[in-house]
């Protein structure tokens, strides 16, 4: 019964940020020479590396203990508990452990120091897996009579009896006591492609320098890269376009390796643990059924015509011959806001959040305040944005923010995913203070959907309304019809090496290249260099997560709207949910916040909303 580590919403963008110096080439600044009221408190974690290193040391003195309940789990509920207990304490301690050493990495990936404790953490975990993978095969022997005798006789197990039947659940996918320790010692060399991936991508990758709008040399990067393919500048545009998808064209022999081990990976364990597939190896444990991603991407083939109808619009309001794919970001207004100050960017959440109560904003006010965010890039930091949260800690949240309204929903996103762990951790036990990753993006994309109201609503100018409608739309594209190529991309990719085809540079360049025909159609130019963004893709390395977006933004939209229409019930049934953490399978979970995902109605309602707002989209275009 382990616990997963939760990350958010990998998203790319980047503006100066303080400490950057003004010269011929923009350099990104050192760590050391940031403003630390913008950095985030680890030692909130561990006062310092020495305290690590005591934690790292329990932890070791904790394994052989565990050890030592072995063989004995199915003796008396005593047993059983006592080993649930101690699993517990485990993770724990284990969880900071590993946060600390993985963030203090992630704060310049070209530290050695970090990278070394990184390495003992992962190290570290792969032990107790080890040492703790007796446990569920033991359970698993347990008569289901005995177990119920169990559960009556000692009332303290009670606490575990979800947990309980999420094991006994998956019974004949868990292999013997021996084979499951054999399976647990593999973790570092399952891990081997992602971590290749993430230091290739973030580390080691070097882009060129090419020139900004006011016709400066500046480095590129892949949080640069996410400013300058929204710039109106179509030239800025095509030149980030091309440098960065260059770049990753001369290393796709080594991508293709990472990728196609990552998917073999998956097909091993999905195969011995006696799944049809790796998709139904990565739904089944979370009881989501597998016509739900099926019926995702058929519905989302339906929609197509209004992503086509979309694209059509796009290039007639930027008075383009063709819309490249370089174009696909540009937005068809000016942004009013320029260069949103992080002070600014707190205050329009702190308002926009405002319809969730004051129970929300209190906790919200703690993350803002109290060091849980790292705000700004430094050289060797890690790219992206993303929530962290370990259980007897306070969530994290990593940041590179420079000043872009994407910047400030993605405060707003990874705010949600911070305040959904706050609001777990304060009424569940470990055992239940995750979230399934089904339900996991729910409360962040909940945030943005509140933010975006709020700004369509108090929109002061017809430019403004324009943006902000091209920005929903924008959300629809990127969060429902985007994630769900990459999903359909997955399902193929992992169906060809299910059948012993080799997922080649060129197989998966063609792949992706006919998706995007697909889905963007016969209105856009579909650019050769765009054939290899499926290297780039971090999220391809957890197998079936990104289709989650769009199935959350789904639910998420439908919990916003509930809780600006209804009011007090709804907040109250959606702060419920945030309490919940994985206490119930996430369907269930979701269908008590309002909201049915068995049901095609939630997607087929983003799909009206989408064309709603490209119909008014269009109206204000032609006035």
């Amino acid at each position: 019964m382990k616990k997963r580590m939760l990350y958010g919403a990998l998203i790319g963008s980047i503006l100066l940020c303080p400490g950057m110096t003004a010269g011929d080439v923009q350099t990104l600044p050192e760590r050391q020479e940031m403003d630390s009221a913008y950095q985030w408190r680890l030692e909130n974690i561990f006062e310092d590396d020495a305290s690590w290193e005591t934690a790292y040391k329990e932890v070791q003195e904790i394994l052989p203990r565990l050890g030592e309940y072995q063989g004995t789990l199915g003796e008396s509920p005593t047993k059983l508990l006592e080993c649930l207990e101690l699993e517990d304490s485990l993770g724990i301690i284990l969880g900071k452990v590993y946060a600390y050493a993985h963030m203090r990495s992630h704060e310049d990936t070209e530290n050695d120091r970090y990278q070394g404790l990184a390495d003992r953490a992962t190290t570290l975990a792969v032990e107790a897996n080890g040492a703790g993978s007796f446990v569920t095969p033991e359970i698993l022997a347990i008569p289901e009579k005995t177990l119920e005798e169990f559960l009556a006789r000692e009332p303290r197990l009670e606490l575990y009896r979800f947990a309980l039947e999420q094991i006994t659940r998956v019974r004949n996918h868990v292999l013997p006591a021996e084979q499951e320790l054999l399976l647990a010692r593999m973790g570092g060399l399952a891990d081997v492609p992602q971590n290749a991936f993430s230091m290739l991508t973030n580390a080691d990758l070097k882009f060129p320098v090419i020139r900004d709008e006011e016709g400066r040399e500046v480095e590129l990067s892949e949080e640069r890269y996410g400013k300058y393919i929204h710039s109106r500048n179509r030239e800025v545009r095509k030149a980030a376009f091309m440098g960065l998808f260059k770049t990753y064209e001369r290393y796709k022999n080594t991508l293709a390796a990472t990728y196609g081990g990552s998917v073999k990976k998956d097909a091993f364990f999905s195969q011995v643990r006696n799944y049809e597939s790796s998709l139904q190896g990565a739904l089944y444990p979370d009881a989501i059924p597998l016509e739900v991603y099926d019926k995702l991407i058929q519905a989302i083939h339906e929609g197509l015509p209004e992503l086509h109808r979309y694209m059509a619009l796009k290039k007639e309001a930027l008075g383009l011959e063709e819309l490249h794919m370089y174009d696909l970001y540009a937005p068809l207004v000016e942004e009013s806001r320029k260069d949103i100050s992080y002070a600014e960017a707190v205050e329009d959440v702190r308002q926009a959040l405002a319809p969730l109560g004051d129970r929300y904003l209190e906790e919200l006010e703690k993350g803002l305040t109290g060091g849980w965010i790292d705000v700004y890039e430094n050289r060797g930091k890690r790219s992206g944005a993303y929530s962290w949260s370990t259980y007897g800690a306070h969530p994290y949240v990593l940041l590179n923010y420079n000043g872009t309204l994407r910047d400030v929903f993605t405060l707003a996103h990874e705010m949600g995913h911070a305040l959904h762990s706050s609001f777990t951790y304060a009424v569940q036990p470990y055992v239940y203070s995750g979230h399934d990753i089904f339900t996991a993006e729910v409360a962040s994309i909940t945030n943005e959907n509140l933010l975006l109201d709020h700004m369509i609503s108090k929109a002061a100018s017809r430019e403004e309304k324009l943006y902000l409608l091209n920005y929903a739309l924008e959300q629809i594209r990127t969060t429902v019809f985007r994630q769900v190529l990459f999903g359909e991309f997955e399902k193929i990719a992992h169906e060809k090496t299910r059948r012993g085809e080799p997922l080649t540079p060129d197989v998966l360049c063609t792949l992706w290249k006919d998706l995007n025909t697909a889905y963007y159609g016969t209105e856009t130019v579909i650019d050769p260099e765009i054939h290899i963004e499926w290297a780039r893709i971090p999220h391809f390395y957890s197998a079936f997560y990104v289709y989650q977006y769009a199935t959350g933004y789904a639910a998420a939209a439908s919990l916003a709207e509930q809780i600006l229409t209804e009011g007090e019930p709804a907040v109250a049934r959606y702060l419920a949910f945030l309490e919940s953490g994985d206490s119930a399978y996430p369907i269930d979970l979701l269908k008590k916040a309002g909201v049915d995902m068995t049901s095609p109605e939630p997607v087929r309602a983003v799909l009206d909303r989408f064309s709603r707002w490209l119909d008014q989209l269009e109206q204000l275009l032609r006035e």
